[in-house]
């Protein structure tokens, strides 16, 4: 085995109030807005008041974030490196229907494309799985973010259907894939 070789583990877990800095920090990056149906800022009060009021009560909310920890180990040290990465939402949680949309967010460039947020989905369907007993999950993703849709294809999501002209940029307005997972 290389004695230099690094491997990582990834924990989600509930947002915390010493989140909300990083909330702030990402709620409020412009280049992913388009994605998110964003147009204003958000304060650094509106997320403590999002903090306080138990986001994590997805049935009162019909949302629920939780943060993607990635803790990093290496042979050669005796200490975990452990920071958070990024975000995984389920949104449009419908429990009469058993779905909900999922949603995730690597912050960093650097961090992207590691097997982070592959890691992350496959925690969440099994969560949407066996503890909400969800039927379906479903996504929509750019035309263009060739990296998210491999992303969700190797976690099992499919195409179904595609949403013309769905996104405006700057510059163009843009299709959007919309992908589901069947969970049972």
């Amino acid at each position: 085995m290389d004695k230099n070789k690094s491997s990582f583990e990834i924990n989600l877990r509930a947002v915390e109030p010493e989140d909300l800095d990083l909330m702030y920090l990402w709620e409020n990056d412009r280049t992913v807005w388009y994605v998110s149906n964003t147009l204003i800022p958000f304060s650094r009060n509106s997320l403590r008041l999002y903090i306080d009021s138990e986001p994590n009560n997805i049935f009162l909310h019909k949302q629920l974030r939780m943060m993607i920890d990635r803790t990093s180990t290496s042979n050669n040290t005796e200490k975990p490196d452990s920071c958070t990465v990024g975000s995984i939402d389920l949104f449009d949680f419908d429990p009469i229907h058993q779905r909900a949309g999922l949603g995730i967010l690597i912050a960093s460039p650097a961090d992207r494309q590691k097997g982070y947020a592959y890691e992350a989905i496959v925690q969440m369907i099994s969560y949407c799985r066996k503890i909400l007993l969800l039927h379906q999950l479903y996504c929509n993703i750019p035309a263009s973010n060739t990296a998210s849709i491999g992303l969700f294809e190797k976690a099992g999501f499919e195409i179904t259907g595609i949403k013309k002209e769905w996104l405006r940029t700057e510059t163009k307005r843009e299709d959007v894939l919309f992908m589901q997972l069947i969970l049972s």
